[in-house]
């Protein structure tokens, strides 16, 4: 005994609002995913500057913070603890990024041509 494939596939004419559903849904997934033009904000090199400047200002704020512990004006040392630990994962992985650039770098330098 054969099953029926074609009995399930007959169009419902009594739907006549199938495109505007269809329509409606994606217009749905494309509000849904993210715009690629919209992130271009600057490319990769702006991307690193702001990156390395965020960094650099964590480690300024770090700074202070302790600074202003160790002169008494700040009493809550689990605010500078944190701060020092941001700073300290920031620069880690600039530093990490710096060092995957530079092997790569390296890499493409000795492909042969």
């Amino acid at each position: 005994m054969k099953p029926n494939l074609t009995a399930n596939l007959k169009p419902n004419l009594n739907n006549f609002n199938n495109q505007d559903q269809i329509k409606k849904v994606q217009e749905e997934v494309v509000n849904l995913t993210p715009k690629v033009m919209e992130s271009q904000d600057g490319g990769f090199l702006e991307n690193i500057k702001s990156a390395i400047q965020d960094v650099s200002d964590t480690q300024k704020k770090s700074a202070d913070l302790t600074k202003n512990f160790e002169l008494g004006i700040e009493n809550d040392l689990t605010k500078v603890m944190i701060q020092q630990q941001l700073s300290s994962l920031g620069f880690q992985m600039t530093l990490n990024v710096r060092n995957k650039v530079l092997s790569a770098y390296k890499d493409i330098m000795n492909m042969p041509v």
